[in-house]
């Protein structure tokens, strides 16, 4: 399929989707969902390897039931980019429960990094903020063009500074010393460079260290954020917790195990919700054996 028609299909199917009520594009979601993870298919092993390295302690039956809630979360996910990218700014308010630790007007007193990490409700957490507030974001590009383009374009239509990763050091400390805080997350295997290797869920995941390095550069506080999907299709709590204390310490190790380990602890209340199918665990440590068949 060629790049222009892809693009009117996507971007159509969205539009369609944001202007359903959001009720019926979740139930839609979820349901395509327990359809496809009926199907054999690399995502859904990826998901199993996942929550058999995290929760070893859990009966097959308990990661099967957390492994079916997860895949009809992520397909549903995908559904409600049409609301979260294309939906007005009044129909997203209306759907975000905002709940900060933090005055958010401090974010432009002082350098604020906002750390996020991947759950379904991600991307409505961060377009949320960005319509009330004056944000920059950092962003992974994306392999297909058409979707990239979309999810660029849509993501910033409330004014967020979108900033490829991979770009100039200089242009992310320039923005943080502007007065406008940036948002990224960290909780995916970016590779090797600027890593370490540290426990999460017990097993050594490549996490990076670029946060904590940012941070000690400009100055700036790391204030976490968790965006959860709430029941009965009430749409979602955006939840802005206090800084992390003592961070950086000077200790790349100590401050990448330091954020795996809040991590972990917004997992085990919303396990369902994180996303087990990237490959948290695609590279491994020296001598140790690839997981993901």
């Amino acid at each position: 399929m060629n790049y222009k028609l892809q693009h009117v299909l996507t971007s159509g199917l969205l539009r369609v989707f944001a202007a359903l009520p959001y009720g019926l594009v979740a139930r839609a979601g979820e349901g395509l969902g327990r359809l496809l993870y009926r199907l054999p298919s690399k995502r859904k092993r990826i998901l199993h390897t996942n929550l058999r390295l995290c929760f070893p302690e859990k009966t097959d039956e308990q990661r099967e039931s957390l492994a079916r809630s997860t895949f009809e979360h992520v397909i549903r996910s995908y559904f409600e980019r049409g609301v979260q990218w294309y939906g007005s700014a009044k129909t997203l308010t209306r759907l975000t429960e905002l709940h900060s630790a933090i005055d958010l007007a401090d974010a432009y007193e002082q350098p604020t990094i906002f750390l996020g990490f991947h759950f379904a409700g991600i991307e409505a957490g961060c377009m949320y903020y960005s319509i009330h507030h004056p944000v920059a974001s950092l962003y992974t590009p994306m392999s297909n063009k058409a979707a990239e383009d979309i999810s660029r374009v849509q993501r910033s239509r409330f004014g967020t500074e979108m900033i490829p990763r991979g770009s100039s050091a200089r242009q992310t400390l320039n923005i943080l010393k502007s007065g406008k805080p940036i948002m990224l997350a960290a909780d995916m295997d970016f590779g090797l460079r600027d890593s370490v290797f540290v426990p999460f869920f017990g097993v050594q995941a490549c996490t990076l260290t670029a946060v904590s390095r940012l941070a000690k550069i400009s100055g700036a506080r790391v204030v976490p954020f968790v965006t959860e999907v709430l029941p009965n299709y009430r749409g979602y709590k955006l939840k802005i917790f206090e800084p992390l204390q003592n961070y950086p310490c000077g200790d790349d190790k100590a401050d990448a195990l330091l954020t795996n380990q809040f991590l972990e602890a917004q997992i085990q209340n919303i396990p369902e919700q994180y996303y087990w199918v990237h490959r948290r665990f695609k590279r491994r440590p020296e001598g140790e054996l690839p997981v993901y068949q």
